[in-house]
């Protein structure tokens, strides 16, 4: 049983007419994995709360008049105007089934890592997320990296770092094991340099300035004295 439970019912209605099922408060969807899709609608705001807890990596029990299915997001459609939910695509999934799934790469710690405390270092993190293959039962809401080790301005997280939960592997068995996940920075350092550049940036400009007015100088004088 998932963790996350959503009520639907059947749908006739497609098209144009989508709108007014959505101004009824409720979003039309689709569920793939049988024979042929099934269209269904919801709850606007329960699908919205389960969706934003489930995201596209947990599973989820969708109740259609008491007939159950397992399944994932496999697509949330959103208006680019109003930012809201216009449709949501379902894949049904067996409990028994390797799936896979986009999962969260979370860092934690970091504040108390010397890194940040000693040297006030920050961190980039250059992975948001990672595709990950796991029975249902087996997928971790999200992957988390101990980052409370970091110390010198050259450490850095990589793929091989990840400590994958049972039962769980990366879906791109070709990944680069040494590929940066997060690394550190120097903000200071930065702030410097781009001060430095700027103060460079101006000086050329005034040097610029300077010579542009010499020259118009000499100009003028050359045509006073023609």
């Amino acid at each position: 049983m998932a963790e996350y439970k959503l009520t639907l019912e059947k749908r006739e209605v497609v098209g144009k007419k989508l709108g007014s099922l959505r101004a009824e408060g409720k979003i039309p969807s689709v569920l793939y994995g049988g024979k042929t899709p099934v269209l269904l609608a919801s709850e606007y705001v329960a699908t919205e709360k389960v969706l934003e807890k489930a995201g596209y990596h947990s599973p989820i029990d969708l109740d259609m008049a008491g007939k159950k299915h397992l399944a994932i997001v496999k697509d949330v459609h959103i208006d680019p105007v109003s930012r809201k939910i216009i449709n949501v695509e379902f894949q049904a999934i067996s409990a028994r089934e390797v799936v896979e799934a986009t999962t969260p790469v979370v860092l934690v710690n970091f504040d108390a890592s010397e890194a940040a405390k000693t040297y006030h270092y920050a961190i980039n993190q250059a992975i948001e997320e990672l595709d990950v293959k796991a029975k249902p039962a087996d997928l971790p809401k999200e992957l988390e990296i101990d980052v409370a080790a970091l110390k010198d301005i050259d450490d850095k997280v990589t793929i091989k770092d990840i400590v994958l939960p049972s039962g769980v592997e990366l879906a791109d068995k070709e990944l680069d094991p040494e590929q940066v996940v997060a690394s550190l920075y120097d903000p200071a350092a930065e702030a410097a340099a781009r001060e430095a550049e700027e103060q460079v940036e101006a000086a050329n400009e005034e040097a610029e300035g300077t010579e542009a007015a010499e020259a118009s100088d000499e100009s003028a004088e050359e045509e006073t004295q023609e």
